[in-house]
């Protein structure tokens, strides 16, 4: 039978590529610097020499707009990179020896499920300060406990399979069970996850951005960019519909990722 292509996943995978090239560029190189200002430019809608115009300093919206998903993704990877590694470990470990120690682990993951992701965020941003390494380290911390109970709900699901009762009667350590027989079979799970995680970690650290706790002047950020133009939506609209548009992209590629993941064999 000729197996069916995952569209999700190609298209996905395209759109993430473009963005992504886009970023990684943004890091090295722009069309314009970033902080440079021109009073004759300000608010100058888009042309050729500025094809996503100009924003109320004058500067290249469209250089802006490539360091901003750059600064986004580099939030994102490490914060879910982060959260997923730690938060894995930590499931695993709870769903693998039960008991006492399960117990107060789930009790502390529905303490801060408790609280609504967001409000959270800015919790441990007000304690931790505003700027781009903290921001990172409030949103790692963030998303230990979704991966935390993701992956523990793998290892109960799994442990008991007649696969890893084979390998604890033959003497395999708890390590190899947990990584060469319940690990390989629980990762597009955990990675569909992943993508989840990443594209709420993009809105995450917009909405900081947004509300000025994230990344700070004069670095370029999504959110901030969005922020700035709320005062300007009528005179340049395109001031807030290009960084605007980046995130839709850049969510929706992720999102037909994480559902082209979660349908591998």
């Amino acid at each position: 039978m000729k197996k069916k292509r995952n569209y999700n996943l190609i298209i996905g995978c395209i759109i993430t590529g473009i963005v992504l090239l886009l970023a990684l560029v943004g890091l090295f190189w722009t069309p314009y610097p970033t902080t440079q200002m021109s009073l004759e430019l300000k608010l100058a809608p888009p042309s050729i020499a500025h094809i996503f115009g100009c924003d109320h300093f004058g500067r290249d919206v469209f250089s802006r707009v490539m360091q901003g998903m750059g600064t986004t993704f580099l939030v994102s990877i490490t914060t879910v990179s982060f959260g997923m590694i730690v938060g894995t470990i930590i499931g695993f470990l709870a769903g693998y020896i039960g008991g006492w120690f399960d117990e107060i682990i789930m009790r502390i993951n529905d303490v801060l499920n408790a609280f609504p992701s967001i409000l959270l965020a800015l919790v441990l941003v007000s304690f931790f300060g505003s700027g781009l390494l903290n921001v990172i380290v409030a949103l790692g911390i963030l998303f230990i406990p979704s991966f935390a109970r993701i992956a523990r709900s793998e290892m109960l699901r799994l442990k008991g399979l007649q696969f890893v009762q084979s390998a604890r009667l033959i003497g395999d350590s708890h390590g190899r069970i947990i990584f060469s027989q319940i690990l390989p079979n629980a990762y597009t799970t955990i990675l569909a996850s992943a993508a989840v995680g990443f594209n709420n970690a993009v809105l995450a650290e917009a909405g900081l951005s947004y509300m000025g706790l994230g990344v700070q002047p004069p670095d370029a950020s999504l959110g901030r960019m969005i922020s700035e133009a709320g005062s300007y939506l009528l005179k340049a609209p395109w001031y807030a519909i290009f960084p605007g548009v980046a995130i839709i992209v850049l969510v929706l590629g992720v999102a037909l990722i994480s559902e082209g993941v979660s349908k591998i064999d």
